[in-house]
């Protein structure tokens, strides 16, 4: 019989600075992290790529042994099977 492998969550603050382009679309830095920055169309669009780029940028550096820039907000570990974690979800409002 398998035994259930833990899951490691670590939950870490992105803070972003948004700005509209003359051109259109958006960009967006982590004003923490000079390596991670994103562009878009929309603002969901810049918000969903600005994670995805944190999140690469995590598995990176963690692979290369170098220290993440961001605030660990919270960790926690959790058994492989059956469990419940909350994930924040940004959607626009208007």
């Amino acid at each position: 019989m398998k035994t259930a492998k833990t899951l490691h969550i670590k939950e870490y603050k992105l803070p972003i600075i948004i700005h509209k382009e003359k051109e259109g679309g958006f960009s967006a830095k982590c004003s923490v992290w000079k390596d991670c920055y994103a562009q878009g169309e929309t603002l969901e669009e810049v918000i969903t790529e600005i994670s995805y780029v944190a999140s690469s940028l995590i598995e990176l550096y963690k692979e290369e042994d170098m220290k993440i820039p961001l605030k660990l907000k919270k960790e926690s570990s959790k058994k492989e099977n059956d469990f419940e974690i909350d994930i924040p979800l940004i959607v626009s409002a208007n």
